[in-house]
């Protein structure tokens, strides 16, 4: 079929290159020298780890390689079944529970546009920021893998647009998913370049856009097909419930393994894989660029003559489409390794949700710190949202072991990715040679990131250049 040919195949990645491109330069426009980047709100410093970095990133590495070496003399496909198999049923929540939710869900958005809106307090004295970057951004997102994915029931946009007439107008089959591919990559964009972080009143106006935005969307296409194939937040929650303990199998709350839903996780094609592949980015690029190493080396490409949005945007791009390629690689190395039918593309939509937990021990290593620091804050400026306190109150440091806490975090992501990955291939292959070769690609892919995510994770925080005043 023409659908199948090499110019579809390619046409709808280069397609959301160029849209994300386009709108990234746009969003760039005239951001000039801001406060803008989250990692400004830590208000937490880490000391240099005690040995020498070389060690300690071949250390980490290491301890993901061993893991695969030992996870390989699992060979009981019994066992194997029996540990992602098991469940224990939960009391469900009642459908008050639900419409409670989402009732609250609403008034919170409510009230952080109202706030964002009326209170003229900047950075942390203004309530709507520190409901976007620590209670949402921070805790929330990580309450949907190491709890469950409560976004359906608390969505607002769901919620309002479920009351909305729809169109209902056929959405177009050949995006697939690749919308929310470009959308994720701009929301993050937009949190790097902008002072969202600083300005209240535009971290509203962002806020108010992507609730008309999303609005909109639905009333065209429909509240179900948006969320499901457009709306970047509800699929990046949805696919991190994948890795929390909770979640609803047969319509009934059930207890399980971390991680142990990963390996029967569905993801449709190219799209979906590059939708994974870019939530692991994006994540990574918004510590990478708070790097001493990445401060010097934007600012010698500025000194060189390079534009700053030149060198953050190309280095962004660039960023995401190696993630992509080298996951690509991964797979490519796995089937041939395992020699076997499967296509490349077949053994990339199958391993792709082991890379989720790596993503989310990255996420809580990058921003407990944050969530610890100004959780205190929050509730000062919370108990008087439009009066808030002069100088509110935060946690005065971290101990000094919390820096090892952070990167254990990030190991044990890379750990439960690996048992996952594990698993998949038995699940693939009657072979157990077979299952144990077909991950050598993936777990080169993970050690790789291992050492990158440790050393970001390490890295004493410094504001990006270019970007901060």
């Amino acid at each position: 079929m023409a659908s199948d040919s090499w110019w579809f195949r390619f046409r709808r990645p280069h397609a959301a290159l160029g849209v994300t491109l386009t709108v990234c330069v746009a969003l760039s426009i005239g951001v000039g020298r801001a406060v803008a980047h989250s990692g400004g709100l830590r208000g937490a410093t880490r000391d240099p780890v005690a040995v020498p970095t070389w060690l300690f990133l071949l250390t980490g590495g290491g301890v993901v390689g061993v893991s695969f070496l030992l996870a390989s003399f699992v060979t009981d496909r019994r066992f194997v079944a029996a540990v992602h198999d098991w469940l224990r049923p939960l009391p469900t929540p009642g459908r008050v529970l639900h419409a409670l939710a989402s009732v609250g869900g609403v008034g919170v958005l409510a009230t952080t546009l109202v706030v964002g809106v009326v209170e003229g307090a900047s950075g942390v004295r203004n309530l709507a920021v520190l409901v976007v970057w620590v209670a949402w951004w921070g805790g929330y997102v990580a309450s949907t893998y190491l709890l469950g994915n409560t976004w359906p029931a608390l969505n607002p946009f769901r919620t309002v647009s479920e009351r909305l007439p729809s169109l209902d107008r056929p959405y177009p089959d050949r995006l697939g998913a690749w919308p929310s591919v470009v959308a994720l990559l701009l929301l993050v964009w937009a949190e790097i370049t902008m002072p969202l972080a600083d300005d209240a009143g535009l971290l509203t106006s962002v806020l108010g856009a992507y609730t008309v935005a999303t609005l909109a969307g639905t009333v065209v296409f429909g509240s179900d097909r948006w969320f499901e194939s457009v709306d970047p937040l509800s699929r990046a929650f949805r696919l991190y419930g994948r890795v929390a303990p909770l979640g609803v199998e047969d319509g009934s709350l059930r207890l399980r393994l971390p991680g142990s839903a990963l390996p029967e996780t569905s993801l449709g094609g190219r799209d979906d894989v590059a939708f994974v592949v870019t939530l692991l980015f994006v994540t990574t690029y918004d510590g990478f660029v708070a790097t001493g190493p990445w401060a010097a080396g934007v600012s010698a490409a500025v000194g060189a003559g390079v534009p700053p949005v030149v060198a953050y945007l190309g280095a962004y791009l660039a960023g995401a489409a190696l993630f992509y390629l080298a996951y690509h690689a991964a797979a490519r190395l796995g089937r041939r390794r395992a020699d076997t039918y499967l296509s490349t593309t077949e053994l990339a939509r199958r391993f792709a949700p082991s890379l989720l937990p790596i993503a989310a021990g990255y996420h809580l290593a990058h921003n407990l710190g944050s969530v610890l620091v100004l959780g205190p804050t929050f509730a000062a400026v919370a108990a008087a949202p439009l009066s808030p306190p002069p100088s509110p109150p935060q946690l005065a440091g971290l101990p000094a072991w919390f820096g090892g806490l952070e990167l254990a975090f990030v190991l044990l992501g890379h750990l439960v990715a690996v048992w996952v990955a594990h698993a998949i291939a038995y699940d693939l292959f009657p072979s157990r040679l077979q299952a144990v070769r077909s991950q050598y690609g993936v777990t080169a892919v993970m050690v790789g990131y291992t050492m990158l995510s440790l050393w970001i994770v390490a890295e004493p925080y410094v504001a990006p250049p270019f970007l901060a005043t």
